[in-house]
């Protein structure tokens, strides 16, 4: 294993170290964080043959770019964007080879917000709680700078076809798709909705815009709300992701990775595991739909979900075992760890 250096020639608005977050860590008072859209950084991990847990970069908005000081394998995810190596034209949502010296540049990003980078091999980044996420009240920002050097243990070598000079891949790869009018979001009742008769009909035949309140703890919605006839105390208690919260004020909040508590306000449906992606990547302006399903829809959808990340899991596992390259899923972290 030989290191790499990717030199940071640009950022963007804000780039940061990510992961899929933390792993136990709610109990000490810790939310989990991680990437907000967490299929597209697991589908960028599996595509240059990381673990789904492996520390790779989030980009949100602007122009990110860098330059590796020898070969790597890299796979870009997440929102459309356009993705060069060395003013070629590359595609996202597939591997990638970028030659020693040649500057990747991601720019145009649209419809959505967050792009991904996962690089072949083991990012060195600062752990917290074993997590690269950052936590930004912890103290933990994360935040990779312009002309920074960020290292990678990597042993990929260049390969290439036995007759043709690029490398091949058809790969069945379960790309998001974004649509460029409202986005419908998939939501299951909370025990907390009959308190509010009316509410689940109302939040159905209704559009929700998210505003630029919004931040890592959730997204803030403009649009039509009820509010709990009567002023009984609900007890502030611990809430999935994407929970749909209703505070005092008229506005629908869809919490995140960071949220914690519900702070005594009621919670009235929980946003399906396969929304969450999508609500990860949605910005203020963005217009969202909700639409009511039950819990075996749920699992069903996200046993669906699975089983596409394992196909093309395997399938990477094949293509590369076939070219003779070894994957990354077995390798421990490099990273330094903060206690």
């Amino acid at each position: 294993m030989s290191s790499v250096n990717l030199e940071i020639t640009d950022t963007g608005w804000i780039t940061t170290f990510q992961d899929l977050g933390r792993e136990d860590s709610e109990r000490v008072g810790v939310p989990t964080g991680g990437a907000a859209d967490q299929h597209s950084a697991t589908v960028a991990n599996l595509l240059v043959g990381n673990p789904r847990r492996a520390t790779l970069i989030e980009s949100l908005g602007g122009e990110f770019a860098f330059t590796p000081d020898s070969d790597v394998l890299i796979a870009v995810t997440g929102a459309p964007s356009r993705v060069t190596v060395g003013n070629a034209h590359v595609e996202s949502w597939t591997p990638v080879v970028v030659p020693s010296g040649h500057e990747v540049r991601i720019g145009d990003v649209h419809l959505g917000t967050r792009v991904y980078v996962a690089v072949n091999g083991v990012i060195t980044a600062d752990t917290f709680l074993g997590s690269a996420a950052p936590d930004s009240r912890m103290g933990f920002s994360q935040v990779i700078a312009r002309g920074s050097r960020v290292p990678v243990e990597s042993d990929f070598r260049e390969f290439r076809h036995e007759f043709f000079d690029q490398s091949l891949f058809r790969l069945p790869v379960p790309v998001m798709h974004f649509d460029e009018g409202p986005w419908t979001i998939d939501v299951v009742e909370s025990a907390g909705a009959s308190a509010m008769p009316g509410i689940q009909d109302l939040i159905a035949s209704s559009t929700y815009t998210v505003t630029d309140r919004s931040n890592h703890v959730g997204l803030r919605l403009n649009g039509p709300v009820l509010h709990p006839d009567d002023d009984t105390e609900v007890i502030s208690h611990g809430v999935p992701i994407g929970a749909l919260e209703i505070p005092h004020a008229d506005e629908l909040i869809v919490l995140g990775r960071y949220r914690s508590l519900t702070a005594g306000y009621p919670i009235v449906g929980f946003a399906s595991r396969t929304s969450l992606p999508i609500l990860g990547q949605a910005g203020p302006g963005r217009d969202l739909l909700f639409r009511w399903i039950d819990r075996e829809a749920s699992v069903r959808q996200c046993a669906q979900r699975e089983g596409q990340l394992r196909v093309l899991e395997n399938a990477v596992g094949d293509a590369f075992d076939a070219l003779g390259f070894s994957r990354n899923v077995a390798r421990g972290r490099a990273e330094a760890t903060i206690r």
